[in-house]
């Protein structure tokens, strides 16, 4: 049995996070970054995650939840992410293009962990 990190950088999902008025009336764009360590049995896809699962999982509750902290949309993605069977621990990046610009600064993000 070996333990591996599996990496999907720049997950495209949408919805309603923010603290300034009005950033929740509508859904905007973030941009999420996955690791997820797991115990693999066997050269099997079968015997690992599948990273088209761990996308949608993150782009679900993107979409299904609404967090005034950024900080807290990335828990939530984090222990979704831990749901998945065969994770034993997971960290999200969550990036929110939209406050880096109105900034004018290259990234606004915060990370979390979740397992292990």
């Amino acid at each position: 049995m070996a333990k591996y990190v599996l990496s999907v950088r720049g997950v495209r999902a949408s919805g309603r996070h923010g603290a300034n008025r009005g950033e929740r009336d509508e859904p905007q764009d973030f941009r999420i970054d996955l690791e997820v360590d797991v115990d693999v049995h066997d050269d099997a896809l079968e015997k690992t995650v599948d990273y088209r699962a761990l996308a949608e999982a993150v782009r679900q509750t993107v979409r299904s939840t609404s967090f005034v902290l950024l900080e807290s949309l990335a828990q939530a993605v984090a222990d979704r992410l831990r749901d998945e069977s065969g994770v034993e621990s997971a960290r999200a990046t969550v990036h929110k293009p939209a406050a880096a610009r109105s900034m004018s600064v290259d990234d606004v993000a915060a990370t979390a962990t979740s397992g292990g």
